[in-house]
């Protein structure tokens, strides 16, 4: 049996390519690979010594070569393959171990273009895929985290069960797919170009396992994408495990403060504002939303647009909240967060506020659209009645208008001097939505302007 691997990943290499050796499996490796096998002891055989050829071109053509996918590709029950391998004197490639450029790591270290250019993987996914495809005789593997089951199935002496292959098979395609299209997502990056191509792929890499979904019963997970940051990637200075439904919320918090260039604050219950407003900095802000439905706020998620300190901190802690997101914490609120180990405190990665599109599942499919921008400004706005808002209404309105956008349809949002008073989201009827924020509101709703 005959190994090829090549792995950017050296995690568990040295230990599994032990395991293969005592099998009897003779190994081949490139560059790299190669190197840090002889140095570990390892029996290994550089690829050239398949190929005839050695590295070209820095390294961008090493596995290249009809010696090489020919050895993988080969069908072992079709006699003709057999024989035109034999005749060519080339040897059949029965385990590709290959894990690829660290393409989307290059990318968030905010290396330039030439650099992840680069880092695009040309060799490896296609070895990957050519073994995926001959995974009836040929094995994938790309994660370390399967090797041991790997290396049990060959010594199993019953054979390589088809679901261990099918599984492997899957990985990699999956794995080349999402390769891919991390790759067609920087490079539409900024470009200018239409943000509905032709071939959408939503690629990304598991960060980790979720508690669960929605609902305990759910099963849920976090990806990545390639240009990562944000909440998917946000520092967690303190608390439990974040849950599917609190990253949820969070973005919701998130973005909606981020439609703000004026210090802005946003509680967020079940994907919806319960309160939020603007004010002269983060405390006075946290004040102003909370009043609008301190009811609703209790178990909330508060997100802030701007650095949070002691004295916002020490205002957030009165109250039971799930999670609390910001740009930055000072240590001295870090501190006063600690006084609520459960409060989970998030700092977003680097990266817009924003997301640039919203897809959708369908049966058989999915919708993707851009993301709604139409709330951040009122200048194209026609007065058509007899009296026109003042400049404090007109800027009751901006900020409702805003608001409102992120409250789940049919809504309604009541404001007054930059606060949300009442709040009616979700109502199957837009009356029951006004009658719903109305009665939050309760007398605030006098003088105050909806949207």
């Amino acid at each position: 049996m005959n190994a090829l691997l090549s792995v950017s990943d050296k995690d568990g290499l040295n230990d599994f390519a032990r395991g293969l050796d005592s099998l009897g499996v003779t190994i081949y490796a490139t560059g790299g690979t190669e190197r840090a096998l002889r140095d570990a002891g390892v029996p290994v055989h550089a690829l050239h010594e398949l190929t005839g050829f050695t590295e070209m071109l820095d390294g961008r053509v090493k596995t290249l070569h009809p010696n090489v996918h020919a050895g993988i590709l080969a069908r072992r029950d079709e006699p003709r393959h057999l024989q035109e391998l034999a005749d060519r004197e080339l040897k059949l490639i029965d385990l590709v171990v290959v894990n690829l450029y660290p393409f989307v790591d290059t990318v968030s270290s905010g290396a330039g273009h030439a650099e992840a250019i680069e880092s695009i993987d040309i060799g490896g996914v296609t070895l990957l895929r050519a073994a995926a495809k001959n995974h009836d005789h040929v094995l994938p593997v790309v994660r370390p985290s399967d090797y041991p089951s790997v290396l049990a199935a060959l010594k199993d002496r019953t054979g390589i069960p088809p679901s261990l292959r099918r599984h492997l098979a899957a990985v990699a395609f999956g794995h080349t797919a999402a390769y891919d299209a991390a790759i067609g997502e920087h490079l539409r990056d900024g470009q200018g170009t239409t943000p509905l191509p032709e071939d959408f792929t939503l690629g990304g890499r598991k960060l980790r396992d979720l508690r669960y979904g929605e609902n305990p019963h759910q099963s849920a997970a976090l990806y990545r994408t390639a240009q990562g940051g944000g909440l998917a990637e946000a520092r967690q200075w303190q608390g439990l495990e974040l849950s599917y439904n609190n990253l949820l919320d969070a973005q919701a918090a998130w973005s909606l403060v981020g439609d703000f260039s004026s210090v802005a604050v946003a509680i967020i219950k079940h994907a919806n504002p319960c309160g939020v407003a603007v004010g002269s900095d983060p405390a006075d802000a946290f004040d102003r939303a909370l009043a609008s439905d301190r009811r609703s706020a209790f178990g909330g998620i508060v997100a802030f647009n701007r650095p949070v300190d002691a004295t916002v901190a020490r205002n957030v802690v009165e109250l039971f909240l799930e999670v609390v997101v910001a740009p930055s914490f000072d240590q001295s609120a870090l501190e006063v967060f600690k006084a609520r180990p459960k409060l989970r405190v998030l700092q977003p990665g680097p990266g817009p506020l924003q997301l640039a599109l919203d897809a959708r599942p369908i049966t058989g499919g999915f919708l993707v659209q851009t993301v709604d921008h139409t709330g951040n400004t009122l200048g194209e706005a026609r007065v058509v009645t007899a009296k026109a808002p003042d400049d404090a209404t007109w800027k009751d309105l901006q900020f409702a208008w805003t608001v409102v956008k992120h409250v789940r349809s049919n809504a309604i949002v009541l404001a007054h001097q930059g606060a949300t008073v009442g709040v009616g989201a979700g109502q199957m009827s837009r009356v029951e939505a006004v009658e719903l924020a109305v009665h939050r509101a309760g007398p605030r709703a006098q003088g105050s302007v909806l949207a």
